[in-house]
């Protein structure tokens, strides 16, 4: 199967076959829903914890004798039917709430997410990604190249402004000087996938936002679904390859 492969200019250079095994597989909505609620399960963090009986404080000493009263029997002050005793049956910070799941389930339903993304024609392939300088701006001339590619959407208009000398001031400038390409403009859902360099990636493209960056031997099935775009360096797919066709 072959894929186009564009330079940091969005021009077209290239085709590279992608491999059937990984970007050409039946895909079964069940299993990759199965892969997304383990993996959501595993990350899932217990913060609800109460305190039974025999962990609140107080309540070693028997309130008052077992007969001759006249009151009802009682051993201790923490028995939860007392006031600032403990709770019956609470939820505690022990529980687990991890699923199962085996290890080719788990890759073939990353497998199947892959494949989506080239069957939709979302994933875009260019030759490297090397930013020399660290600076956004770099990212942004980038994803400028490759808008059309990524079927970049335009943000609906929020506020009109009311202030007319503003937009007439605004009106004048743009005539002087040739206008910029504004990101903030645009609906931005794209996960960048590194071969190496993946912490200047995320330097470089971080601090914008929906945009997230990944090695490409740490994908998973969340982070692919919840973005819309694919953007692979051309050294990715090797590292894809081998790391989970083992």
């Amino acid at each position: 199967m072959k894929y186009q492969i564009y330079n940091s200019a969005g021009e077209k250079i290239k085709q590279v076959a992608l491999n059937p095994a990984i970007f050409s597989l039946e895909i079964n909505q069940g299993l990759v829903h199965q892969a997304v609620v383990a993996q959501m399960s595993a990350k899932r963090k217990v913060l609800a914890d109460t305190k039974d009986r025999g962990e609140v404080r107080g309540g070693g000493r028997k309130p008052w004798q077992q007969k001759g009263t006249g009151r009802a029997r009682h051993g201790s002050s923490r028995s939860p039917i007392w006031v600032g005793g403990g709770v019956t049956f609470g939820p505690t910070n022990d529980r687990n709430f991890k699923k199962k799941i085996n290890k080719k389930m788990k890759r073939k339903a990353l497998f199947m997410c892959l494949t989506d993304r080239v069957a939709g024609k979302d994933m875009v392939i260019v030759d490297k990604l090397d930013f020399k300088d660290n600076k956004t701006k770099e990212f942004v001339a980038l994803i400028k190249n490759l808008k059309d590619v990524l079927k970049l959407k335009k943000l609906s208009k929020r506020k009109v402004e009311k202030d007319e000398k503003k937009k007439e001031e605004r009106k004048a400038g743009e005539d002087k000087k040739q206008k910029k390409f504004d990101l903030k403009k645009y609906k931005t859902s794209i996960l960048v996938v590194t071969a190496k360099n993946t912490a200047q990636t995320s330097r470089v493209a971080g601090n914008i936002p929906g945009i997230k960056v990944l090695g490409a031997n740490s994908l998973n099935v969340v982070d692919i679904l919840a973005h819309k775009n694919l953007l692979l360096g051309e050294d990715a797919l090797e590292v894809i390859e081998k790391t989970y066709l083992k």
